[in-house]
């Protein structure tokens, strides 16, 4: 039986909100910058070096924060389903199909149920990847928890799980 359903799904999401945050990010640093170079501090040294760092550690804790979550990339193989967040793909998380028992489309969910934006964990709800308000998909996992993730195109996600999910692959052909 010739198998017509595509090797690898892939999809994403992105957050503008995200974006407005890297750039308060950025301001703090160059605010901790301009105050380094050209403050005239005639209050001593030690306020000038804590406002100095204090304003490029707030800085850079809001922008690798921010950009770490700007987007998230998800995969779904004949294997298992990828999650990997920002540029630099971190943090990652890999779940088996084999444990998987359901997926679902959720079509909204929202930062504030989560409590904010990025990975989220949540007693009784599970955990989540919300890079963004609107559309995701849930999985119902084998240890009892829930995964969410925003993605575009969570229907089609669901699909492509649900698919792999009745119809496994061992060696390139499918079992029924």
């Amino acid at each position: 039986m010739k198998d017509d359903r595509p090797r690898v799904w892939t999809g994403r999401a992105t957050s503008r909100v995200q974006w407005l945050l890297a750039l308060i990010g950025a301001a703090c640093m160059a605010l901790g910058i301009e105050l380094a170079v050209a403050a005239p501090w005639t209050g001593g040294l030690a306020p000038l070096v804590m406002s100095v760092v204090g304003c490029i550690a707030a800085g850079l804790l809001v922008l690798a924060g921010t950009l770490a979550f700007v987007h998230v990339a998800v995969s779904v193989d004949d294997h298992a389903l990828e999650i990997r967040c920002g540029h630099f793909g971190l943090p990652r998380r890999r779940i088996p199909l084999a444990d998987v028992l359901a997926a679902d489309f959720e079509p909204s969910v929202t930062p504030r149920h989560w409590g904010g934006w990025g990975y989220r964990w949540r007693p009784g709800k599970g955990t989540a990847v919300v890079v963004r308000r609107g559309e995701g998909l849930v999985l119902r996992l084998a240890n009892d928890h829930d995964f969410t993730i925003t993605v575009d195109n969570a229907e089609e996600a669901v699909r492509a799980i649900r698919d792999r999910l009745r119809h496994p692959l061992t060696g390139g052909t499918a079992e029924a």
